[in-house]
């Protein structure tokens, strides 16, 4: 190659794609439109001008590509017009005087071929032509890509290349012809093409190209990717230049473009592999240009959004309906419908109860724990009753029977449904859960424990044995009732034989109940399989059906009482119970109780009481007589009390000590209870407060209840005392393997049992537990409480509790927390609070500590209005004048205004049931009632709202409706509403007053 051909490499050598390439007007383009006026193959030049004649300007003499077969012609080629120069008013070469421009194969410079056999470089007076030949395409079309859109020539200068030779042999034009077909398929699209040449003169130049690779094509416009080569055809070397046939080249005429489809349309007709015209530069152009086409080619037409949501939108209403259908048909479909307003749902197990007006007041999930959708049947007609029960049964596991209750509608509005569960294998227990979230009640009742205040669902407790027990061990309290009452007028209440157990928001947020026989609690085993009763009341309200339940009007409270009880009942309610408790049995003695009663008048404006003296008044416990080494004058002191005004109680419990002297004649007269599975004559022992070991006396034994009144008269009639407290202790207390003459449904019997035999024949003032409610004047005790602010907030959530139980008349501890004992199990180690509290307080000489002197003055404020006023540390005591002003006042307070209300509701209490110290909701009705647990009422005239936590001089107050007048200020007060940061100082208690309502306008 000459040296003009390798300056024009050189400088193509920088890309086609290179903005000096661009920019230059004068390059040509193969896909821009040209026009030819005649084509002829020639010779020489000496035919040029025969071929530019006027006569030779036909429209009918084709173009190139346009003839099929030409073989051998002679004729000169014409140089081809652009537009652009046309309307530029430019020319490369200067017309002829017709204005014709002629294009010679002189002009054309070498034709250069690639590696791969499928680019032509020719030399063109206008630059270089680069060209891919394709022979798949059939026919030459636009092409469709933006991106190949034209074919760039280089703007290097002519080259000075040999011209094109005679027409090749026939011989080469037939092996060409017969070749075409095979190299039609075996050539591959590259990354750029052109239009197949469809006749004889596109093959032999392209014969020619190959036939001559030595000439030098620049890198980077020879076909990179080698897997579109066409390898099975290689070029021959050996052909010479001057043997190549001078075939004249023509750009092929443009074909009008197709409206109406697609650019990137796939038909065959329109896009193949050889209609698309472009040129490549590098590699990295090729790439860059296949990439940028590829997202434009795999678009996809615009989604119809509208059309998708609506059929989402109908599937989504589909499923929804078939949901509800199917919810429907469980709750409703197979859902039956018992005495009116009971549904129950037996796949499920759900039972519904409606009061009268259709409103929901109770859901339960019946045979909790039942493995799997176990069907239930009608019951056999064997075990079917004849007292309208309904009857199912789910195969060898549970039988049910429901029934709804006779009542009187003229007598209240209660209803109530017996429900009754019968195991049919023993493991197998029955267990109901009654929620509390979706029907959103609260419920009250029951018992307290250290995790449950009030109400009941704000706590928890797993399943424990519902029998009394050591709230600081995570049990029930002292005192329980098997009734539980929601805020919506539904009550439970639980058979006493069923071994019942009780969990609280243990795995979900419901309360269940459960019949489960154990080897302490519920040992003796009533029925063969465990067995669950309980009754379900509903009424308008729960108010009415709190009421309804407890009333006592066919056997009213009163009934059978003598006229000393009544005066007991009102003394313990208008005096206060002095209890002199010391830590140590030396410290009692006979001075002792002397000189706290002479400290108690010496005050002056507290009366006298009952004196009430713990259980070392005796030697050791069980012996049931006076230690007369310690109380050698104790009848003199005793007259010296009654003189005085005071009113004498001894402790007795049911213990016998094993170091008593009546140990040892108790168990020679079998009079303790025995140990099960072993000789009637073993005792069995246990452990109560301070005595590491002792029995317990048999109260079902009939020899037992003579001996113990016998020694108990003889106390009476020698110190001439006036009454008696029954520290009963706990189930607990009891032997773990005990056994009784006769047997007990649980170790709570026990304690009713004992209570029962001796509330006719001796004068009781009050129990320490209880699980049935005993004739008045009997009291029921709270638990003993620490001397901390946490003890002190625990009073009123316990109050409330008992008194919702059925237990009109409580008493609460002694003001300022219970004295602490050796070996007492509640207070064993020392509780939280007690040596921070105590550290900096004095000791008296009867070895008591003091309480905080805060807490003290708190707790005497709340006591003040409770229906017992108990006293251990006397207020003197702390010789502070402020101490002594405060309880002055609060005494003149209750003997002026609280102790005519508490005895103007014992009469309804004896007559009704109610109780004394009242939940706010059964003052008035009101969602925020329900929820309030420190603050109480006493009957519906009085709401009092006490400090309970150190340091404060402010609190929350809610008032139930009604008009209300302040007790610290004297204004009135609306009801109904919460009362924020309501000041009470110190020295002060929050109360109100009820008063008339047109009292505000007067």
């Amino acid at each position: 190659m000459d040296g003009g051909s390798k300056q024009t490499n050189n400088y193509v050598a920088k890309g086609l794609n290179s903005p000096e390439i661009r920019m230059n007007d004068n390059i040509p383009f193969v896909d821009e439109a040209v026009e030819h006026n005649h084509v002829r193959t020639y010779d020489s030049k000496d035919d040029d001008k025969k071929l530019h004649t006027p006569e030779t300007k036909n429209e009918d003499i084709p173009f190139v590509d346009e003839v099929p077969e030409i073989r051998g012609r002679k004729d000169e080629p014409i140089r081809p017009k652009r537009y652009r120069d046309i309307e530029k008013g430019e020319a490369v070469h200067k017309p002829k005087p017709n204005g014709d421009i002629v294009i010679h194969a002189s002009d054309l410079g070498s034709v250069h071929s690639s590696p791969n056999s499928d680019t032509i470089v020719v030399n063109t007076p206008e630059g270089t032509l680069y060209v891919t030949l394709d022979p798949y395409s059939p026919k030459s079309t636009k092409p469709n890509s933006p991106s190949t859109q034209s074919t760039e020539l280089s703007d290097a200068s002519p080259s000075t290349s040999k011209a094109f030779g005679t027409v090749e042999s026939d011989d080469l034009i037939d092996n060409e012809r017969e070749n075409a077909e095979i190299r039609k398929m075996n050539l591959r699209r590259n990354s750029v093409s052109m239009p197949t040449l469809q006749n004889l003169e596109s093959e032999v130049l392209r014969q020619a190209y190959l036939n001559n690779p030595q000439d030098e094509i620049p890198e980077h416009h020879q076909s990179t990717a080698s897997g579109f080569s066409d390898g099975d055809h290689p070029t021959d070397e050996n052909n010479d230049d001057d043997d190549r046939a001078k075939t004249p080249l023509r750009s092929p005429r443009r074909k009008p473009r197709r409206l109406g489809r697609s650019e990137f349309s796939m038909d065959e007709e329109d896009y193949s592999p050889s209609n698309s015209v472009t040129s490549v530069n590098s590699l990295a152009s090729l790439l860059k240009e296949k990439l940028q086409s590829i997202p434009q080619k795999i678009r996809k037409k615009p989604t119809d959004y509208k059309l998708r949501a609506f059929v989402g939108l109908m599937f989504l209403a589909v499923a929804f309906f078939v949901g509800f259908a199917y919810v429907l048909y469980h709750q409703q479909a197979l859902t039956k419908a018992y005495y009116d307003n009971v549904q129950f749902n037996e796949p499920k197990r759900i039972i519904r109860i409606f009061n009268r007006d259709d409103h929901e007041i109770l859901k339960a999930t019946l045979a909790v724990g039942l493995e799997g959708k176990v069907k239930s049947y009608p019951c056999l007609p064997e075990d079917r009753r004849n007292d309208g029960s309904e009857c199912l049964e789910w195969l060898h596991t549970l039988r049910f029977y429901l029934k709804c209750l006779p009542h009187d509608p003229g007598v209240d509005n209660t209803t109530c449904y017996s429900v009754h569960w019968k195991a049919l294998r023993n493991d197998v227990y029955p267990n109901d859960c009654f929620d509390w979230t979706d029907t959103k009640v609260h419920w009250y009742g029951g018992a307290q424990s250290l995790n449950i205040t009030w109400p009941l669902n704000t706590g928890s407790i797993d399943y424990t044995p519902f029998i009394t027990g050591d709230i600081q061990k995570s049990q029930w309290s002292n005192v329980l009732s098997r009734y539980l009452i929601n805020s919506k007028g539904a009550a439970i209440i639980i058979d006493e034989e069923t071994p019942l157990q009780v969990s609280i928001n243990s795995a979900r947020k419901e309360i269940c109940v459960r019949a489960k026989y154990d080897d302490f609690a519920y040992v003796n085993k009533l029925t063969e399989f465990p067995e669950m009763k309980y009754n379900i009341c509903t009424s308008h309200d729960m108010k009415s059906l709190h009421s309804s339940i407890h009333n006592h009007r066919r056997a009213p409270l009163w009934d059978g009482l003598k006229p000393a009880d009544m005066q007991t009942l009102e003394s313990l309610i208008s005096e206060p119970v002095w209890q002199i408790a010391p830590r140590f049995k030396h410290e009692l003695q006979a001075e002792t109780i002397s000189q706290y009663t002479e400290d108690v008048i010496n005050l002056g404006f507290l009366k006298q009481g009952h004196v009430l003296i713990n259980e070392f008044w005796q030697n050791e416990i069980g012996d049931l007589s006076v230690d007369t080494n310690r109380f050698e004058t104790l009848n003199i002191t005793v007259d010296k009390l009654h003189r005085r005004g005071f009113k004498v109680a001894f402790t007795i419990q049911p213990f016998v000590s094993t170091e008593s002297v009546n140990f040892a004649e108790c168990v020679q007269r079998r009079l303790l209870i025995s140990e099960r599975n072993s000789d009637r004559r073993i005792p069995a022992l246990t452990r109560f407060k301070s005595l590491a070991s002792a029995g317990v006396l048999d109260i079902t034994n009939n020899r037992s209840v003579p001996w113990i009144l016998e020694k108990l008269e003889a106390v009476i009639d020698e110190y001439h005392i006036d009454s008696f407290y029954f520290d009963l202790g706990v189930a607990y207390d009891m032997p773990h393997y005990y056994e009784c003459e006769k047997r007990l449904i649980n170790p709570d019997q026990y304690k009713t049992l004992f209570t029962k035999t001796f509330e006719k024949t001796l004068n009781i003032i009050g129990v320490s537990s209880a699980v049935f409610l005993p004739r008045p004047p009997i009291f029921v005790s709270l638990p003993p409480f620490e001397s901390s602010w946490e003890a002190m907030a625990m009073v009123i959530p316990a109050m409330l509790t008992y008194g919702v139980d059925g237990y009109p008349f409580v008493m609460p501890g002694a003001v300022g927390g219970d004295i602490y004992w050796p070996g007492s199990e509640q207070f064993l180690p020392f509780s939280k609070g007690f040596m921070e509290t105590n550290m900096t307080n004095t000791t008296q000489e009867n070895g008591i500590e003091l309480p905080e002197r805060e807490l003290y003055i708190r707790w005497l404020q709340m006591a003040t209005f409770l229906p017992v006023m108990k006293f251990t540390h006397l207020p003197s005591k702390y010789n502070d004048e402020k101490v002594l002003e405060m309880a002055k006042n609060l005494t003149s307070l209750r003997q002026k205004l609280i102790t005519p209300l508490l005895l103007k509701y014992k009469r309804e209490a004896l007559e009704e049931g109610l109780p004394l110290i009242r939940p706010l909701w059964l003052v008035s009705g009101g969602d925020a009632a329900l929820m309030v647990q420190d603050e109480f009422a006493i009957g519906d005239e009085i709401v009092v709202a006490p400090i309970l936590n150190p340091g404060e001089t402010t609190r929350e107050v809610y008032l139930p409706a009604g008009l209300w007048q302040d007790g610290i200020d004297g204004s009135l007060r609306k009801g109904n509403r919460w009362m924020h940061e309501y000041k009470v100082p110190l020295e002060r208690v929050a109360y109100f007053i009820r008063k008339p309502d047109d009292m505000r306008f007067k």
